[in-house]
């Protein structure tokens, strides 16, 4: 499999160039996720990163990417059709 030198902007990973593996089409996926267990092995937290151009404005042909720590942390990637049922909301309380 192809991999590319990709740059995290933001949050824990802020600074950071990992190889990331490109898909089919030879690019990363649209969103990185990197579990960090909590402490004594119980549930951790995931961090979210989403995939935005390297270069801002030019997204017709994109070959370069970076990935943008998404401090929400919600995980809403995904095809979402018009006859799915709509996603829980979270409450904030």
């Amino acid at each position: 499999m192809k991999s590319e030198e990709t740059p995290f902007v933001g949050g824990p990973m802020d600074g950071r160039v990992l190889p990331v593996l490109l898909g089919p089409t030879g690019h990363p996926p649209k969103v990185y996720r990197i579990p960090v267990p909590g402490p004594d092995g119980s549930a951790g937290t995931v961090l979210i990163y989403r995939r935005v151009p390297m270069v801002p404005g030019k997204i017709r042909f994109t070959r370069r990417w970076k990935y943008e720590y998404d401090p929400s942390g919600r995980d809403d990637s995904g095809l979402r059709w018009p006859w799915s049922k709509p996603r829980p909301q979270q409450s904030t309380s």
